[in-house]
């Protein structure tokens, strides 16, 4: 790579001024001293496609894709990798030097990673896995946990037949819990996992009966804001294993960021503080 060349990423959604990742990859990028920027790309739907053309000309390496633009951003790219395929969903594009857009989805590879590095021998085979929401992320956590061994994945959703639509994918390992008995799987669960946006800053509160959890059992939420929401609050309370969603955010932007400036980052305390700080 010539020194006349900076190398850019960014990350592309309808609604990116909230986005950790500028921030994230602006510390890595620092803290390695290396060349390169990471700017929030806010783009509508209209607009995706050109924009996605048009960013390899203008010295971007590639890109983080967010909502609503995950499940668009496949039907863009040239080539695309096998999860990504099989959660239905891109989070991240790499261009490369020919012009040509590549997609991969990273979320999975960030949700196991961050549950070994904070829940040490955790193991997806470790019993039953409970998976709340059935939604986007929801995909990404499944296929990753199928991926990681999981036997059984319990799922329950708001809305039955958004749960069933999974289990048809991704086949007999899933089993669907009506949402009123969602409480009920706790006690079987060896990890459980909330892919809903309930309990997060501004949005519907938690409400799913959690007196069955188990001292042990490794419960994570997805939601980062807040930090500790009140499904992790509880899970301490009753001696659970608790990993907070800000993980998953780190860990997923690790490979992205190793394709797009060629250095592997840390997720330790230092990154935690600079992108709570």
């Amino acid at each position: 790579m010539s020194m006349d060349y900076i190398p850019l990423a960014g990350v592309i959604g309808t609604s990116v001024v909230h986005s950790k990742s500028p921030r994230l990859h602006r510390y890595w990028l620092r803290r390695y001293g290396l060349r390169g920027d990471y700017v929030p790309l806010h783009v509508t739907d209209a607009n995706l496609a050109q924009v996605v053309k048009t960013l390899p000309k203008m010295g971007f390496v590639g890109a983080n894709v967010t909502i609503p633009h995950k499940v668009a951003a496949i039907e863009l790219a040239d080539q695309v990798s096998d999860r990504a395929i099989l959660i239905g969903a891109a989070n991240t594009l790499i261009f490369r030097d020919d012009g040509s857009v590549y997609a991969d989805n990273t979320d999975g590879y960030g949700f196991t990673a961050s549950l070994r590095q904070s829940a040490p021998g955790w193991q997806a085979s470790n019993g039953p896995c409970a998976v709340l929401g059935a939604g986007g992320a929801a995909r990404a956590v499944i296929s990753s946990l199928i991926e990681a061994g999981a036997t059984e994945v319990l799922l329950s959703n708001r809305t039955r037949p958004k749960a069933e639509a999974l289990k048809t994918e991704f086949g007999s390992k899933v089993r669907v819990v009506d949402w009123v008995q969602a409480g009920n799987v706790l006690e079987d669960a060896a990890t459980v996992i909330n892919t809903t946006s309930l309990g997060m800053t501004g949005a519907a509160e938690f409400r799913v009966p959690l007196d069955g959890l188990r001292r042990g059992t490794v419960v994570t939420d997805l939601v980062y804001t807040p930090l500790r929401t009140t499904l992790l609050q509880q899970a301490d309370a009753a001696g659970c294993i608790t990993v907070d969603g800000l993980g998953m955010l780190l860990h997923q932007a690790v490979p992205c960021f190793e394709r797009w400036f060629g250095k592997r980052p840390d997720v330790d305390d230092e990154t935690r503080a600079a992108i709570l700080g």
